[in-house]
Parts: structure tokens; sequence; C-alpha cells
């Protein structure tokens, strides 16, 4: 019985509780066990071989100064014969040589022994280094690999340069936050719509108040001007698109069917027809003759916040606050394309004027994007952190980007570099909360910049004149990577 006893204590003392381990401390085992193998001797290098160095060194010199060894050679014989008193021979003497070890034995301080070359630019072992199995040593391996290493030159696209912009005028007349803008095709006015629910309409030379129209019973969040008709349409918090007749200043037709607020206003560029995008998740297009719904492009999942319209293929495309953009067929009312790249609400896109390509905003990043298949480009260079509410891009290449805090940004289309960041100043008397941007727009020429904002004015901004790329020079350092999701 005492036996059978210490038996199953035996098997039990054996069973040792297995320590469970990382992944981290295997691989750490796994790399000691590795230079446990391979290096005896943790932290240095393996010592060198004099004997492969001097091989290595004596093919070198053979190499490159063969055809001067035996002139070198010729020449130190002549003058042996020529002159006896002369006891220095100039034969270049190889390292290790019968002749070398001599002068050195005998004391002779003139005798001429080149200092080794420098090293060359990879292990070369000549047929008798591998004759005697003679190893180029790891200090020689590493000092000559390091000279093989290339600097592989950036893939980036190198920014143009462009003067910064500043504000020089402040329009005041709002009673509420400024909330979108306009601008007229002939460029001599502008139209802006606000939360004290008026469209105030200002000449752009002089930034003085034309007209006010009223008619709106909420805050104004979109504003359109026709292209080839005397109209403007104008969509708000009140659910109502309504059309203006600017001969007669006056409210012409409305557009009834959205359930909730329009957040975006948009005009197709070729066809008369009107897109509005709102809290309802729906992107509706009307006819602006019959003021009738031609179709409603549902799909999205929350609300459309950003629209813009193309004369081709993607007709339509719209930014959702469910972080999608997406590419509608206005033929079959249907969805083409769905770019999920954002992981934030997309509230603002801008179409590039010459180029097929546009930027879509959110809170996380910018990022561009080709057309007609919306292929991803790549991020701006560096991140605004802040809700974007607006942007625009002029033909020049500079995107203006506008904030919840009041920040606004001006970027090189080309390459993503943000080359200036200005933050807007508050109206005296205005809390500092109320410094955001709410929408911008370049003018028809794209020389002149106006913002609108949360302490009731409207600023202008252009480009400084007295700017040269000396005074304000261009800092810009390419990404590592050239794709950045």
């Amino acid at each position: 019985m005492p036996g059978a006893m210490a038996a199953p204590q035996s098997a039990a003392a054996m069973e040792l509780p297995v320590e469970p381990q990382s992944l981290k401390k295997l691989s750490l085992k796994s790399l000691k066990r590795a230079l446990d193998l391979f290096s005896p001797i943790h932290g240095h290098y393996s010592p060198p071989d004099p004997q492969s160095k001097r091989i290595r060194i004596s093919y070198k010199v053979q190499a490159e100064y063969g055809s001067v060894t035996n002139l070198a050679g010729q020449q130190a014989g002549e003058q042996k014969v020529i002159g006896d008193q002369t006891s220095t021979s100039m034969a270049l003497v190889l390292p290790g040589s019968q002749e070398a070890n001599a002068s050195q034995n005998d004391g002779n301080q003139n005798a001429i022994i080149p200092a080794p070359p420098m090293l060359p630019k990879g292990p070369e072992i000549g047929p008798a280094s591998r004759n005697t199995g003679a190893v180029v040593s790891v200090t020689d391996r590493y000092q000559s690999t390091s000279t093989l290493m290339e600097r592989i030159p950036s893939r980036w696209p190198r920014p143009s340069w462009h003067p910064p912009w500043r504000n020089y005028r402040v329009i005041s007349g709002h009673l509420g936050w400024v909330r979108s803008i306009a601008f007229d095709p002939s460029n001599t006015w502008f139209c802006t719509g606000s939360a004290d629910r008026t469209i105030k309409i200002w000449d752009v030379a002089s930034g003085r108040l034309k007209l006010t129209l009223t008619g709106h019973i909420e805050q104004i969040r979109g504003l359109a001007v026709s292209q080839r008709h005397t109209y403007l349409f104008s969509a708000g918090d009140d659910k109502q698109v309504k059309c203006w007749d600017l001969e007669q200043n006056k409210v012409i037709r409305s557009y009834h069917g959205h359930l909730s607020g329009v957040y975006c206003l948009s005009l197709h560029p070729t066809i008369d027809v009107l897109l509005t995008g709102g809290r309802d998740s729906v992107c509706r297009v009307w006819d602006i003759r019959t003021k009738a719904m031609v179709m409603a492009l549902s799909g999205h999942e929350n609300t459309v916040c950003s629209v813009f319209a193309r004369p081709t293929d993607p007709q339509v495309v719209t930014g959702s606050h469910d972080s999608t953009i997406k590419f509608w067929d206005l033929v079959a009312g249907k969805t083409m394309a769905t770019l999920t790249h954002h992981k934030k609400s997309v509230r603002a896109m801008a179409l590039h004027p010459k180029e097929r390509a546009f930027a879509s905003a959110s809170a996380d990043n910018i990022k561009k994007f080709n057309l007609p298949k919306g292929e991803f480009l790549h991020n701006m260079l560096s991140q605004q952190k802040t809700i974007i509410n607006s942007m625009a891009v002029n033909e020049d290449g500079v995107l203006a980007t506008a904030g919840d805090n009041g920040s606004l940004w001006f970027w090189d289309w080309k390459s993503g570099h943000n080359f200036q960041q200005a933050q807007t100043i508050v109206q005296p008397g205005s809390l500092d909360s109320e410094a955001c941007i709410y929408a911008l727009s370049y003018d028809i020429s794209g020389s002149r910049l106006v913002t609108c904002e949360a302490d009731k004015t409207i600023k202008m901004w252009k480009e400084d004149p007295s700017a040269t790329p000396e005074t304000h020079p261009l800092n810009f350092k390419p990404p590592k990577e050239f794709r950045r999701y």
C-alpha cells in the first residue's frame, strides 16, 4: 500500500503547472536562442582575420595599381643602376611580402610601404582567398555594405508656392449666424443666408448691402444662383426650398417634399434640375420649371449634408453623416458606387474646377478622390482636428477649409501640403465660442475668398500682393509613404 500511494504522488510531482507565455515573451526567447547559436559573445562582432584582410588588400592593390607596379619597379631598377649611393627602393611592396618584411627587419627607414587603401564597396574575395578558406570579417562587411545604401528620392509631388491670404474686409449686417453663401455668375454680387431668416445680397467690389429678401421662417442653410436664369434658390430648416425671381425680387415657386430640414442645395450645370439633401437622409431631384419632384435618391442612412452635380457621370455626388459618399446614376435613380473611406460625417465636399477630382472633408481628415471611378488618391498631409463645415478650391489649386473653431487652412491641391493656417477674429462683443466658420466660397475669378461666420459677420480674404518666396518660404517635408489611407 505505501508503494501504491507513492506512485501517484511522484506522477503529480512531475506534472508541473505550465506558465502561460505571451507571444512577445516567446519571440524574445527565440531571439535569444538564435543569438546563442550564432554569436557566442553578445554585443560584439567576431574578431577580424588579419590574413584575409591582407589578402583582400593585396588583390585590391593588384587590381588598381597592377599596371603601375612594374613601371615603378623599372624606375627603381634604373635608379639603382645609375647611382649606387641611393639605397632607396622605390618599388611598391605589397604588404606581407618578403621584401617588406626584410626591409622592416633591417630597420631601413627609407622603405616605402603603401598604406592600405579604402575598403571596397563590397566584400571582394579572390580565387586565392577561396582556395585558402579566407573569411571576410564581420566588421569589414558592415562597413562596406553601408556605402551601398542609397537615399531613395520621394515620389511625392513638390507643392507649388502660393502667397498667403489675408483678411481685408469685414461685413456686418446680419442679426444671426451666417450659414450659406453663393456668387452671381457675373461676379458682381453675392448672397448670404443667415439664421435671422433673411437672404442679403452684397456688392462684391464695395461690400455694400444691395437687397434683403425675407420669406423663410427658419435659418437658411443652402443657396445657389442659376447660370442660365435670373433665379436664386434657397433652402432651410423650415423644410422649404424656394425659387426667387431676381427681376421681381419675390418667390415664384416652392418645392415641397422634404420631411425635415434641408441642409444642402446644388444646381445641375447643364439641365434644369435642382438637387437638395436634408435630415430625411434623401437627396431629392426637382424640375425647376414645374416645381415637381423628379425622383428621390434614397440610400443614405443619415443626414445628407453635402451635394454637388457634374455634367457627366456620376452626375450627382452626395456626402452624408453616415460617413459615406455616394455616386448616383441620375437616369436610373440608383447608386453607382459608395465610398467608405471616411470614419466621420462628410460635411463638406469640393469639386476641382479643372481636374476630374474632388476633395471631401470630415473630422478625421481630408481626402482626395478621382473621378469618375472614385479612386482614392491621398489624404492631406496635416490634420485640422476640428469639424470642417465647408471647403472650396479655385483654379490655382488653393484649397480652403473652414472649421468649427474658427480655423481657416489653405492647402496646395496637388501635393496636399498645408501652407497657411489662419485664425478668424470674432467681432467685438461676441463670444470666443462664436469663432465658427459655417460657409465659404471663392468668387468666379478665384482671387477672393468670402467666409460666413457665427459672429454674424462676413469676412473677405485675398492674397498678399507683397509676399514672395523669399519672405514666405515653402517649408515642405515629403511623407515617408506614398499612399496614406
